[in-house]
């Protein structure tokens, strides 16, 4: 497989080229052009169709969004196909979380778009406004640059880009170089549908490919590392441009003495080895009271040790759970966390080595005996694992869940929903789920964000289409007077009447 970005007329045709491997076998699948240099041109041709596109009535654009819901649909086996291919994900992960989960978010756009962008009236504050009426009106930033992750190419990189066109601007879309092949088969689908082709523009390429697109767009929505979030924040700041990020996170899950373990342990396995780990709001520590704390690691290995690897061959429907890593630097991340791990005193129940043979493999792993002193339980590992520590009480683990640079997501499992809901509370994260993990990523009426370290700004809901808009408040004076109270010339007279009633307005 092999995949093409097209270039703009006049473009050099020696570019430099980026090899895409397939991390389960290792093989080179494909190839895409370095576009650092085409970044400018990129940028400017989106610009100039934004205008027209803007334009248009939100419902126009929102319906084009459900034609391309349909192609999605029409043309899902080649889309999970090529996300196999460059990811090494499971099938289900590919058709669920890759495919459907773009559709529901399409979908939602589709729908909610419109609403969420709509004018808003806005009643006068007080007297000194009295007489004129205020609608604040959304509109769009431009050209909005999506620098897209490596570890679901389509529902974030190509999820963040629906709002923004949604609302009006164009994007230039940069996928990850390790994953852009998925990204640029869905962008030429989206055109074959109606998608018209300079408002949705991909610029193939590594880091430099990214700065050069903060260098010259309106808006950046960046999804990645921490510390290369800092860069983006810092370059766009220079620049006076919105940035929203999602960055890393370590999230922690609290098990309770009442709660169901079963449950509990299913949902860890699930919700930490899913995509090998690899997903921002994965389960990444695991906090447990100590009066069930070997019940639950029993419950976990047993779950863990159901966990089927995908293997080399291409995943068939219900023959795998967990597939490859996909970016070779984070295994050595993982061997590094759970080495250190050991060495300090950890005890590994399953896993904790690098798969043998070709492609970028690591066993699922539970370690328990973990402290904060690890890096298993302090830095992001972003892999399969599942570190447990033990505590005394809820107490002791909220403090140890906050105690982190961290806050993304975080879950509490108890059978006392309204001690649940207390405990999510007192976490310091952008989200909490109760009896539940990950999912809450779904609930697209509701923001999704970090805190601390784990970004700035929020996907989904209101927050995560009004962020590629800037407001503008119309005031409009009903009266109609020659000349109003307070107006030039000042008269001594109607200052102290003034004085005297605003006075009592405000002294009440």
């Amino acid at each position: 497989m092999s995949a093409t970005t097209s270039a703009p007329a006049g473009a050099a045709t020696d570019r430099p080229s980026i090899a895409v491997e397939n991390p389960a076998t290792g093989e080179v699948i494909g190839h895409v052009p370095d576009m650092t240099a085409e970044v400018p041109s990129l940028v400017a041709r989106a610009r100039a169709a934004q205008s027209g596109w803007a334009a248009r009535p939100i419902a126009a654009r929102a319906e084009l969004m459900h034609a391309l819901r349909r192609w999605r649909d029409a043309d899902r086996a080649r889309i999970v196909a090529s996300t196999i291919a460059e990811t090494g994900k499971t099938y289900e992960d590919a058709i669920m979380n890759e495919v459907f989960a773009f559709a529901d978010a399409l979908a939602y756009w589709a729908k909610r778009g419109e609403g969420h962008l709509r004018d808003e009236r806005v009643r006068p504050s007080g007297p000194l406004v009295l007489g004129r009426r205020f609608v604040v009106r959304r509109r769009p930033l431009g050209v909005v640059g999506v620098i897209a992750p490596w570890n679901y190419p389509v529902t974030l990189g190509l999820g963040d880009s629906i709002p923004a066109l949604v609302a009006g601007n164009a994007v230039v879309l940069k996928p990850s170089e390790i994953t852009p092949l998925t990204t640029d088969l869905v962008v030429r689908g989206f055109r074959e549908a109606g998608l018209p082709e300079e408002l949705l523009l991909v610029a193939t390429g590594r880091g430099d490919t990214g700065a050069a697109l903060v260098d010259h767009v309106d808006m950046v929505m960046f999804t990645g590392s921490t510390p290369t979030g800092r860069k983006v924040a810092a370059r766009a700041a220079e620049r006076l441009i919105p940035v929203s990020l999602e960055l890393g996170g370590k999230d922690p899950m609290i098990v309770l003495a009442d709660a169901d373990l079963d449950r509990a342990a299913n949902a860890a396995a699930t919700w930490g080895l899913l995509n090998s780990g690899q997903i921002c709001m994965s389960v990444e520590r695991i906090y447990v009271e100590e009066p069930v704390h070997d019940a639950f690691v029993d419950e976990l290995v047993a779950a863990v040790g159901r966990a089927r690897s995908r293997g080399a061959h291409v995943p068939r429907p219900g023959d795998a759970d967990v597939g490859s890593m996909t970016f070779p630097p984070q295994v050595d991340i993982v061997e590094r966390h759970v080495a250190d791990a050991r060495e300090r005193g950890a005890r590994i129940h399953t896993g904790g080595r690098r798969g043998d043979g070709p492609g970028l493999w690591y066993e699922p792993t539970v370690l328990t005996g973990v402290d904060h002193d690890m890096l298993c339980m302090r830095e992001e590992t972003f892999g399969p694992t599942l570190p447990v520590m033990k505590v005394r009480d809820a107490d002791e683990a909220v403090r140890l869940a906050n105690d982190t640079t961290y806050g993304l997501a975080s879950s509490v499992f108890t059978k006392d929903l309204a001690k649940g809901e207390a405990i999510a509370r007192r976490i310091h994260a952008g989200s909490t789920a109760v009896n539940d993990a990950l999912l809450q990523f779904l609930g697209r009426n509701a923001p999704f964000g970090g805190a601390k370290d784990s970004g700035v700004g929020a996907r989904h809901g209101a927050e995560g289409i009004r962020k590629y808009t800037e407001p503008q408040t119309i005031m409009v004076s009903r009266l109609g007077l020659k000349r109003d109270i307070g107006w030039f010339p000042n008269s001594p007279r109607v200052s102290r009447l003034l004085e005297r009633g605003l006075a009592a307005y405000y002294g009440r």
